[in-house]
């Protein structure tokens, strides 16, 4: 995620970021502007961002690595981002931003489904229509079911597949209708 979202989520400039951090305000800004790279900050720099802005320093450099990050840690920064947000303001940043179709156009099919679930998920307890935006990605779903992690490994230690199928009769039918196995969003620690 990028330092910008994070202030906007936060409703934080970036002189009193530099306050809270005692990060200097002109490093804040040079990340900011793109005139420095949060990879190359030192693990010090990183720690008191992240610890200012209350996220992991996993979650605050991920956006600047030029990989693409774990999608179990990805989904973990969804709920977690959800838990800080609140539903309303989670579902107003997300369509406020273009990070569904910035994964859709990099073709991180399962980022991109699997954030459009969570979107539509939450739309969904709140009673708030569903965003005709989205309609030609809730047309899709992936190739391969997606499971999460832990549910694969109960699987193959017990040698069959009743947790994968326990797992998709709890799932959530915003996820699964993208083949994405997805029980418990709100839980998160």
């Amino acid at each position: 995620m990028t330092l910008d979202r994070l202030l906007a989520e936060r409703s934080l400039t970036k002189y009193r970021l530099s306050k809270l951090s005692g990060v200097p305000y002109t490093t804040i800004s040079d990340i900011c502007s793109g005139k420095a790279e949060m990879k190359k900050c030192s693990a010090e720099t990183v720690y008191k961002l992240a610890k200012a802005l209350d996220v992991s320093m996993e979650e605050l450099v991920a956006d600047s690595l030029t990989g693409r990050r774990d999608f179990e840690l990805f989904k973990s920064e969804i709920c977690h981002r959800v838990r800080r947000m609140g539903d309303m303001d989670f579902i107003i940043d997300t369509l406020r931003g273009r990070e569904i179709r910035t994964y859709e156009e990099r073709k991180w099919y399962p980022e991109c489904l699997y954030l459009l679930a969570m979107l539509d998920y939450i739309s969904r307890v709140n009673d708030v229509p569903l965003c005709s935006e989205y309609d030609d990605l809730r047309r899709c779903r992936l190739q391969n079911t997606l499971y999460p992690r832990g549910i694969r490994v109960l699987s193959a230690v017990a040698g069959n597949d009743d947790a994968m199928k326990e797992s998709e009769r709890e799932a959530i039918p915003e996820f699964m209708r993208f083949n994405i196995v997805e029980s418990e969003v709100r839980n998160v620690v």
